[in-house]
């Protein structure tokens, strides 16, 4: 089929190639212009552009969709479907109608649980056990389609939101490849969302990065794998005098008790109920490390208190 291809991220990159594999005529990508970054704030290209210009082909970067001229170059290409991964920007009513065959989305959650920016994320800190893989057939509304494909994975209880990214990705490539192959036959059968169960995942905020001891062990443990890699969940100890910044990246849940944020054995801390057991840790300014490397490095800090 003559599809046009729109994300940015890492996150979609599998998925473009899945669709240039498997033999469909891409006719031009999608993606955020490029952005200043690193120390010299040179201007990047997105993971998706530098994917699209492998391949050769043709790269779009509109700010929006506000001038009819970037909406008259969408419809000029005569697609028949548009695929959007983690794009970035919203498309309007003129857009979603130009592709003969509409325009699917791949969203990482069990819609309509999820809907919106972060579901990975939000899936793995509310302690869900599973989420899924989706394709929908996009609308106005914010990941309010009916949906062609799912499929779900499991989440282990010491699953990070970045390996689920990971998983996710694998497996939604190969998702939208089965997608775009049943579209093609016309045999991909659409099935609107449930109004119940409707849950929204909202973006992430550095704000809520910090580590609240004061909650339960099970959700603590949920807040720093949810958080993982990035933005990381972080929690602070003195030395010296001066406050210590340190990311969370992973952990388990552990025996003992005691007043929330001290520091049990090793860098096993208390929580409001229980106690979650550090694993790895990133000092600030340092890469990452298991918990014996670091407190080879700090000390030990039994009997403190964190948070």
């Amino acid at each position: 089929m003559r599809v046009v291809f729109m994300g940015t991220p890492d996150f979609a990159v599998p998925t473009l190639t899945e669709i240039v594999m498997r033999g469909h005529e891409v006719l031009a990508v999608y993606t955020r212009a490029p952005r200043p970054a690193g120390r010299g704030q040179d201007l990047r290209k997105s993971p998706v552009h530098l994917a699209a210009e492998e391949f050769g082909i043709p790269v779009f970067t509109p700010k929006n969709f506000k001038e009819q001229e970037d909406r008259d170059t969408f419809a000029a290409l005569g697609a028949d479907v548009a695929v959007v991964v983690a794009y970035g920007l919203l498309l309007p009513p003129e857009l979603l109608a130009a592709p003969e065959k509409g325009c699917l989305n791949l969203h990482g959650s069990l819609l309509p649980r999820w809907r919106g920016a972060a579901p990975i994320q939000r899936a793995v800190m509310a302690g869900d056990t599973r989420t899924a893989a989706s394709v929908m057939k996009m609308e106005e509304g914010l990941d309010t389609g009916p949906v062609g494909l799912v499929e779900e994975i499991p989440i282990g209880p010491d699953m990070t939101a970045g390996e689920l990214h990971d998983e996710m990705m694998r497996r939604g490539a190969d998702l939208m490849g089965r997608a775009l192959a049943a579209l093609e036959r016309d045999a991909l059968e659409f099935t609107p969302q449930p109004e119940a169960g409707v849950t929204y995942a909202k973006k992430i905020e550095k704000a809520e990065a910090r580590i609240d001891f004061s909650r339960p062990a099970q959700e603590v443990h949920n807040h720093i794998r949810g958080l993982s890699p990035f933005p990381g969940a972080w929690f602070a100890f003195e030395r010296g005098g001066k406050p210590v910044r340190v990311k969370a990246l992973r952990s388990t849940l552990a025996e003992g008790r005691g007043a929330p944020g001290t520091v049990l054995d090793g860098l096993t801390i208390a929580c409001g109920e229980g106690a979650v057991r550090l694993t790895q840790v990133q000092r600030e300014g340092k890469g990452a490390m298991d918990a014996e490397a670091f407190l080879r490095g700090t000390g030990d800090l039994a009997d403190q208190i964190v948070g």
